[in-house]
């Protein structure tokens, strides 16, 4: 059935595509995706595909462009609605609870016999926490989502039509349905995929905000309500009910390394998601107002509801015996005047002078408890329960912020900035030249300190003024929004002590956090992010001298004895291999746990995972009960971005699919064991020796290879990237001379959009091979298999892997490689490349037992088979125009080209980068 959807979609869009373009454009596109599929089934030739794209004019290159990438999203459309259909008809047959499901979670406990106690120590600390990221890739508009949604209902009517008695007017519906399919493919062929100039960080956040409108705004407080009565029945009716999910962002706050956030992107970004979450209100209100008709003639109210509905400015004759409208009315005034008193100009139509703005949302939500505590009152549950618990649960968890923003930037940023400050109020003239005690002793100093270490007029540098601007602009978010609005400050490449202070200053400088002696106290965590693979080995002891501070331990138990550590999947891979640095994750948050234990710390992880398996990708279920022993308690931050924000939060059905299952692993992994590992010392011992060999063999080509970087600069668009104006932020800290100078994404993204995939893979056939040996009884491979079994960490790590191998294309790979200069040099290092993926198959079908790649994963096997053929013609026209771009011929057109082929390529690989 999913076939013949993607056939009959694709049928419209050939049909769109001959009328708009022509025959000789369709005919093109037609003999590519032959070409491609003759390719795929090792029947053709990639010479024959790339001929026919050798010598177009980059103009008539365009439509076939759109029209792969436009199947591609079409597809990807397809496969979303059958995975949804799929688990509908599961339910409705009454199948067993599938796992990452809530009810599989319900069920679970319930076999397990979890205490209520244990239960109610979880939900005192639970909170789980996708934190939506920018992406360079997906940039697209609105008008792509509206066609999006509308198809998929489109078809989902088609199903229902389909599925029912034939009769005489099933015809006519099935061509109406296909006529609406056709005008929305018809405006999606004449709409621009990506927008001609450069995406900002405001473009970034109107993005973003989008999936709210989508589905966020609707799934979250959904799902915290499901949680917390099921739970209620497990552990007992007084359960505290605290949110299970809250949302976070990293857009207009992520300033590490991208000079375009400044103290104006944060303003804007918080701003405009206080104003989205207002809006909200405001229009739930109004349908809430129209709702609650009840007469007080015909039912009781309480003496609380009848003072809130006299204070609500609303004295319409008809309304006088209508106490909940007259309540409701006041409360949607104060919203409004709540949007006038944060904007100083109505976001909100209408005249609302007369209402006084809530001083914060728990005002507001007290306000609709007593709304609620009356219709329970008089047995109007039913009531209740419907938009005014929706209302009220949105209000917990969105309060007037949304979502929280974190603040981001680099130790070396920090240091090189109070550097300056210190300088210029006399404190110390060269801070960056001080040895590491000497800093912590002046840092802990001055965190006691109420003096500021300069004025609002200081004549600063550039960067710091830049700094402080984004300091103040946070600490005008929190007295405005909350302090939910700006929790988080992140201090990336953090490998000392000091670099875990030196942000506390400047937080202190703008009041976030209060020195009182040796107790300072402040709104916002502190979190050190642990990246290379080294400081992931330091990142514990680091941890543990920190807390010996006595000023920074203080702070630590002003905010609830709570330290989250983030842990930064993309640049441990980037610097060892895809196995060591899974390893080098693992292993680092066991030393933390011990550490935290041994301080009776309470941990909170963060997980930097990118969309793809090279940056810590993968299905998230899986990722976290793969997680040690004592690593979850309960709550979990994690990073969601590119592609696969549209793929989980784009529709309601998915968001909440997706959400469900962060749930159900956090909730798994907390109050069960979810491994069987009988000897964890051994196992641990044969990952650590694994991992040696991995990362010997990966570092073998990417750190000691001369010709490395040129093939990877010339086989790859990582230049492309930055030079094309893709996404907001520089690819590169500097200039590229060493992949540790790369950013993670384009690092990633480069790999896919050539199609060898090599930072989901490469290091791991040799490592497994070596470690194996010789292995004549057979003892060692028996070994892996039993933890392939056993072990949900070392199953995760081989199922992502082949997850990405299957959407690698060698012969591809090769193509790209014709692109270097030094030819020798770019075919001696795509065989290493090569013999490298053929032995890692190899291994992971030994070790597995598999016959093949994705038997584990037959819907990810199917979606290969039947999309990924016509990716190929995307890939080869896009070194067509590379080849010329580089040769100098710098056309619109030309430039043009590569951007939509990268949009292609990411849209139909979902997870990119």
């Amino acid at each position: 059935m999913l076939w013949e959807d993607i056939r009959h979609l694709g049928r419209i869009l050939g049909q769109v595509i001959r009328e708009q373009e022509g025959d000789e454009v369709f005919n093109l596109v037609e003999n590519a995706r032959r070409a491609a599929f003759e390719l795929h089934r090792g029947d053709g030739d990639i010479e024959k595909l790339a001929g026919l794209f050798r010598d177009i004019d980059p103009a008539e290159a365009s439509p076939v462009i759109r029209a792969f990438t436009h199947f591609a999203l079409l597809a990807n459309l397809a496969e979303d609605l059958h995975e949804e259909l799929g688990i509908e008809a599961s339910l409705d047959a009454g199948d067993p609870p599938q796992d990452s499901t809530l009810e599989a979670t319900w069920q679970k406990l319930r076999d397990a016999k979890v205490s209520g106690s244990a239960i109610a120590d979880m939900m005192d600390h639970i909170e789980v926490v996708p934190v939506l990221t920018a992406h360079p890739t997906e940039t697209r508009r609105r008008t792509v989502f509206d066609v999006q949604k509308h198809i998929t209902a489109a078809m989902r009517r088609r199903h229902e039509i389909q599925a029912a008695p034939l009769n005489a007017r099933t015809a006519d519906r099935l061509a109406e349905i296909d006529a609406d399919i056709r005008r929305r493919i018809l405006t999606l062929w004449q709409t621009a995929l990506i927008r001609m100039n450069r995406p900002d960080i405001r473009d970034e956040v109107e993005v973003g905000l989008r999936y709210y409108q989508l589905s966020l705004l609707e799934a979250v407080p959904q799902i915290n309500r499901d949680v917390v009565k099921h739970l209620r029945q497990l552990g007992g009716d007084k359960l505290q009910a605290n949110p299970t999910i809250r949302m976070g962002s990293w857009i207009g706050g992520d300033h590490d390394g991208n000079p375009y956030v400044t103290e104006e992107t944060l303003r804007y970004a918080s701003d405009r998601a206080a104003g989205t979450i207002l809006r909200h209100y405001f229009s739930q209100l109004h349908l809430l107002e129209r709702e609650l008709s009840l007469s007080d003639r015909l039912t009781k109210v309480t003496v609380d509801l009848v003072a809130l509905a006299s204070r609500g400015h609303n004295d319409v004759p008809n309304r006088e015996d209508e106490p909940y409208r007259r309540a409701v009315h006041g409360i949607r005034g104060r919203v409004a005047a709540t949007a006038v008193n944060f904007f100083d100009e109505s976001i909100i139509e209408g005249d609302w002078s007369e209402f006084t703005p809530y001083d914060s949302a728990e005002d507001l939500l007290e306000e609709l408890s007593i709304i609620d505590d009356s219709l329970r009152s008089s047995h109007d549950d039913l009531i209740a329960d419907h938009r005014l618990r929706d209302l009220m649960d949105a209000v917990e968890v969105f309060g007037f912020h949304l979502y929280s923003i974190d603040i981001r930037q680099n130790s070396d940023s920090h240091e090189e900035i109070l550097t300056e400050l210190f300088s210029a109020a006399g404190v110390v003239d060269n801070y960056a030249g001080l040895k590491e005690a000497d800093k912590v002793e002046l840092l802990t100093k001055e965190l006691q300190s109420s003096r500021p270490l300069v004025s609002t007029s200081a004549d600063l540098s550039e960067a710091t003024a830049r700094e402080l601007g984004i300091m103040r602009a946070a600490s005008r978010a929190v007295r405005k929004y909350g302090r939910d609005a700006v929790p988080h400050c992140i201090i990336s490449m953090c490998t000392s002590v000091s670099d875990l202070l030196e942000p506390m200053i400047l937080l202190k400088e703008v009041g976030l956090i209060r020195p009182n002696g040796s107790q300072p106290a402040g709104s916002v965590d502190v979190i050190p992010l642990f990246e290379t693979i080294e400081d992931l080995q330091a990142g514990a002891d680091v941890l543990r001298a920190a807390w010996d501070i006595p000023v920074y331990r203080a702070y630590v138990s002003a905010r609830g004895d709570l330290q989250e550590v983030m842990l930064g999947y993309s640049d441990s891979n980037k610097d060892g291999g895809y196995f060591a640095a899974n390893w080098a994750l693992y292993d680092a948050e066991v030393a933390i746990v011990a550490a935290a234990k041994d301080n009776d710390i309470r941990l909170r992880l963060f997980h930097g995972r990118g969309g793809t398996v090279g940056r810590g990708g993968g299905p998230s279920y899986e990722a976290i009960l793969a997680q040690p022993s004592g690593a979850v308690q309960g709550s979990v931050r994690i990073t969601e971005q590119g592609e696969i924000i549209s793929a989980k939060y784009g529709h309601p059905a998915a968001a909440r699919r997706n959400l469900a299952a962060l749930v159900s692993a956090t909730i798994e992994s907390t109050l069960l064991d979810v491994d069987d590992l009988k000897n964890p010392a051994r196992a641990h011992e044969i990952m650590s020796e694994i991992s040696d060999l991995s990362r010997e063999a990966y570092s073998k080509l990417m750190h000691e290879d001369p010709g490395f970087i040129d093939f990877f600069t010339s086989s790859t668009p990582v230049d492309e990237i930055g030079s094309l104006n893709i996404g907001s932020r520089p690819t590169s800290r500097k200039q590229t001379q060493t992949i540790s100078d790369l950013r993670a994404i384009p690092w990633v993204l480069s790999w896919s959009q050539q199609r060898s995939m090599v930072p989901g893979w490469f290091g791991v056939g040799s490592a497994l091979q070596e470690w194996i040996g010789e292995d004549e009884d057979g003892s060692r491979l028996a070994e892996l298999r039993q933890l392939n079994d056993d072990w949900p960490f070392f199953n995760s790590v081989l199922s992502n892997m082949a997850q990405v191998m299957s959407k690698a294309d060698l012969n591809l790979a090769r193509a790209y490689a014709s692109l270097c200069e030094n030819k020798a040099d770019g075919e001696r290092i795509y065989s290493i490349i090569k013999a490298e993926f053929d032995l890692t198959l190899e291994m992971f079908l030994k070790v597995t037992g598999y016959k093949h790649l994705l038997e584990d994963n037959p819907l990810l096997r199917r979606s290969v088979d039947m999309r990924f053929p016509y990716l190929m013609p995307l890939n080869i026209i896009q070194l067509e125009m590379l080849r010329r771009y580089r040769a100098g011929d710098n056309r619109d057109k030309v430039r043009r080209g590569i951007q939509l082929t990268m949009n292609g390529l990411a849209t139909a690989l979902r997870n990119s980068g």
